[in-house]
């Protein structure tokens, strides 16, 4: 087959699909969904921060495309449920499921309390869970559709004081392996990214006060230790990661699926 622009378009083109984004409030689950609706998508975006969701919501609708906002803990199995079924009942359909709410806890492995490891377990694990198996079951039945989860460079490149966190995502980045196989003779998809230091609300909460307001020169003295592990020479941004959503929610990845992608800029090269 020959490629030309038009085709090529074609393929990222997301017109007339539904996603349903959690995390969207900020960070890298905010770029996604827009940049998902700026592809064409309706999208959902979801987060525990109901405001931000909100916020998110209302820069979509900004530019004339179309979006929702809803408030949820993805650590709660009948809201997330709740969730995919009122998407479908709204909607009609489910195309994307793109689970990337998360958190981040860093200590020492013999200074990680049980409270901190249940909770980062059912928010990284546990809440990609129930999306995945929520979105499945309405995948498998409509015939197509593209889970995409979010797992991290720490599932190659092992970091002190993040033992729970990259437990967390190896455990998901196995499940979307497994998910994968299930559900590739119904149509379905199911992909992971692997993105590396990304600067986003999640990674500057150490430098940023009550008020929001970042410190600027450690920010940028951040920026500069963490870039000099990476090939590229610098740390990434939502939108690095936001763009390989939108390829894993088109055509342009129906070949793909059961897939780790790993927008690191170089940090970590497995084989």
């Amino acid at each position: 087959m020959t490629t030309t622009p038009e085709t090529l378009a074609a393929a990222h083109d997301l017109t007339g699909r539904v996603a349903i984004v959690t995390g969207a409030g900020s960070g890298i689950g905010r770029a996604s969904a827009l940049r998902l609706a700026e592809a064409g998508a309706s999208v959902v975006c979801a987060d525990l921060n109901g405001d931000g969701a909100e916020d998110t919501r209302a820069r979509i609708r900004h530019r004339g495309e179309l979006a929702d906002a809803v408030t949820i803990d993805v650590t709660d199995r009948e809201a997330v449920e709740a969730l995919v079924a009122d998407t479908v009942e709204r909607h009609g359909r489910l195309d994307v499921m793109a689970n990337i709410a998360g958190i981040i806890i860093t200590n020492p492995v013999d200074a990680i309390s049980e409270d901190e490891f249940d909770k980062i377990m059912a928010v990284n694990l546990k809440g990609p869970f129930f999306g995945c198996q929520a979105a499945a079951r309405q995948m498998v039945e409509q015939g197509s559709g593209s889970i995409i989860n979010m797992v991290s460079a720490a599932i190659d490149a092992p970091a002190p004081n993040l033992a729970g966190y990259g437990m967390s995502k190896a455990a998901l980045a196995q499940l979307t392996r497994v998910l994968a196989r299930e559900v590739g003779p119904a149509g379905v998809r199911v992909n992971a990214i692997a993105p590396g230091f990304i600067i986003s609300e999640m990674t500057t909460r150490n430098f940023t006060d009550a008020e929001g307001n970042v410190d600027a020169d450690l920010k940028a003295e951040v920026e500069k230790r963490m870039s000099k592990g990476v090939a590229l020479r610098r740390v990434g941004q939502p939108d690095d990661i936001a763009f390989a959503v939108v390829y894993l929610a088109s055509d342009a990845s129906s070949f793909m699926t059961g897939q780790i992608v790993r927008p690191n800029g170089g940090a970590a090269m497995p084989f």
